[in-house]
């Protein structure tokens, strides 16, 4: 099926300047934990979850929803369940147990903002792109999160990603209609700086795979042309 070329945008190349602004926001976005107070104008809030809501969905379902937690209570109760959670994770860890604990993996109670991202209740319904890849639904609401984490970095602000907590309690808490499901908690805000590379790089936890060897030809495993100088 052809379109009416009326209703195309041209497929034309941002300039040099947009190009590097894009790029420039993906490789310095960062996974913060720390966090300077402050506040956001609700006028950039909006300007942010419009972006989320511009992502990419499967059948275009939209399958998310976002809570902002603006009781000072609701947000000590969802840190509370986030702690519990970091305690279990790091017995589940072993010998890494101490490292973890050591980690700042959250900053919900210093970010000036927020919010809980949420799959929406009724995605049963959509079975366009989902009846062999359910997850698709997961897929697509992780776009919208990146598309806030994006737009966060242009507006000079910092995002985390918090996922360390028991999806049923958080549910509970919020309110969340059978079928809903939490899947992360969003902290946002001001920040005095970004990390130089992912804090979890610079903490020695992990370190950022080479693209070569997670790329193939054709098949898993063969190593692809496109980076051949490079493979490990």
């Amino acid at each position: 099926m052809t379109r009416d070329p009326a209703t195309l945008v041209p497929a034309e190349p941002f300039s040099a300047a947009d190009a590097a602004a894009v790029y420039r926001a993906i490789f310095e976005r960062r996974d913060m934990r720390h966090f300077a107070g402050g506040s956001v104008a609700p006028e950039v809030l909006q300007r942010l979850l419009q972006a989320a809501h511009h992502a990419p969905s499967v059948g275009f379902m939209q399958p998310w929803r976002f809570i902002r937690i603006t009781r000072p209570v609701l947000r000590q109760q969802l840190h509370a369940l986030v702690e519990q959670e970091r305690v279990q994770t790091a017995r589940a860890l072993g010998e890494r147990e101490d490292a973890f604990m050591k980690l700042k993996v959250e900053g919900v109670l210093e970010a000036a903002e927020l919010f809980t991202v949420a799959l929406a209740d009724g995605r049963e319904r959509h079975v366009f792109g989902r009846r062999t890849l359910p997850q698709m639904d997961l897929a697509s609401a992780a776009c919208a999160i990146q598309n806030l984490w994006l737009a966060a970095r242009a507006e000079g602000l910092g995002m985390g990603w918090v996922s360390l907590f028991d999806p049923s309690a958080v549910a509970q808490l919020l309110g969340l209609p059978p079928g809903a499901a939490p899947i992360a908690l969003l902290c946002l805000g001001p920040v005095q700086g970004y990390y130089s590379e992912p804090m979890l790089s610079q903490d020695q936890w992990a370190q950022r795979e080479a693209l070569a060897g997670l790329v193939f030809d054709d098949r898993w495993g063969q190593g692809a042309s496109l980076f051949a100088a490079e493979a490990p």
